[in-house]
This record gives C-alpha cells, sequence and structure tokens, in this order.
C-alpha cells in the first residue's frame, strides 16, 4: 500500500474533517465538485473555499462549474 500525502492548504479544522469525510484527500479531487457542492458540507465556509480555489488555481485546475 503506498501513501500519498495530501496536497491540500492548510484549513481549519473544521474544514479538514468536512472534507475528509467525505473522502476528499487530494486536491485533484475538488475538480470533480463545484463550490456550491462544498458548500454544503458542514464546517466548509466561505474562507475554505478561498483557500481551495487559491490551490487549486496554483496548479492550473479550478472547481467543476455549477
Amino acid at each position: 500500500m503506498t501513501y500519498t500525502q495530501s496536497d491540500l492548504p492548510k484549513l481549519g479544522s473544521p474544514a479538514e474533517r468536512a472534507l475528509a469525510g467525505a473522502g476528499i484527500t487530494r486536491l485533484v479531487q475538488l475538480t470533480e465538485m463545484s463550490e456550491k457542492e462544498l458548500l454544503r458540507l458542514h464546517g466548509v465556509g466561505q474562507h475554505a473555499i478561498k483557500a481551495l480555489r487559491l490551490a487549486l488555481q496554483a496548479r492550473g485546475l479550478s472547481f467543476r462549474a455549477e
């Protein structure tokens, strides 16, 4: 079994728990979700969305379109 370190940016604990609970451990997984879908996760707010958006943009990626 190979362990791959998460490349998600540092977020607040509630947002990190929400993403982990949804099985999101890699930044690329966010390209399959819209911002609206992520905001439905308890613990994910606008601050987390902004940090995730910036991390995606830095890698030439984005959230899925609505």
